[in-house]
């Protein structure tokens, strides 16, 4: 990124078989790191970057006892063309629950909707984030993110093309170059585990990391909405 830009900041996005980071150093190439766990991967971050600032994490960030998540409906929202990329956030229940058709009925009980394929998937990673940011003490600031909202503030507008296509992937390798975030063709083991939408969307998350780092983020909601739990949850672009 240019001088003068903001300090170590870290983009991170679930792959298969483990987490896809970006990170962004003043004055130095984009690097890409892959790692099994969100923990190690942001721990290699650490040490390729002192003074890592800020972590933007495409998971979701505090889970709600029953009920919808604030952030998950005003991203939606925010998005128009493009909600359906929002996921509702189960309940700490429906994601512990040993199957998807328990979590249904677990989220149901609750007086929630019934959890989508999707969100059920993501399952091991969530509680994965949850169970680390709950044990650590010290580090990087963790704030959530999500790709396609970080991408409509960065742009002015929700991206024209699914991530997916050829169209979506150019479209935003795009506005990352137009943001000074260049990414190189060879990403090492990163490039060879994560798929091209998996880096693009740790990239855009970096974004949103610097731009929480240097306090121009903003976050929906705002303030963010403090759970049972205690965590105060919201997407922050």
């Amino acid at each position: 990124m240019a001088a003068g830009g903001p300090p170590p900041v870290l983009g991170v996005d679930a792959c298969r078989g483990g987490w896809v980071g970006v990170l962004l150093a003043l004055g130095r190439p984009s690097v890409a790191l892959f790692a099994p766990r969100a923990a190690e991967l942001v721990a290699r971050a650490g040490a390729a970057a002192a003074a890592l600032t800020v972590v933007g994490i495409d998971i979701p960030v505090g889970l709600s006892a029953g009920g919808p998540r604030q952030a998950d409906l005003l991203a939606a929202r925010e998005l128009g063309a493009r909600r359906s990329s929002v996921f509702r956030t189960p309940s700490r229940a429906a994601l512990e629950a040993p199957t998807h058709a328990e979590a249904n009925a677990r989220s149901r009980a609750a007086g929630g909707e019934g959890v989508s394929a999707q969100a059920y998937a993501l399952r091991t990673k969530v509680l994965e984030v949850d169970a680390w940011l709950r044990d650590r003490t010290a580090g990087p600031r963790v704030v959530e993110v999500h790709p396609e909202l970080s991408y409509a503030v960065l742009t002015g507008a929700p991206a024209r093309h699914p991530k997916r296509t050829w169209a979506g992937s150019e479209e935003r390798r795009a506005a990352l170059r137009a943001a000074g975030i260049e990414l190189a063709g060879d990403l090492g083991e990163a490039g060879e585990r994560a798929g091209p939408d998996d880096v693009l969307d740790a990239a855009v998350a970096a974004w949103s990391a610097a731009r929480v780092a240097t306090g121009a983020a903003r976050s929906l909601p705002d303030p963010p909405e403090e759970l049972e739990d205690g965590v105060l949850a919201a997407i922050w672009a």
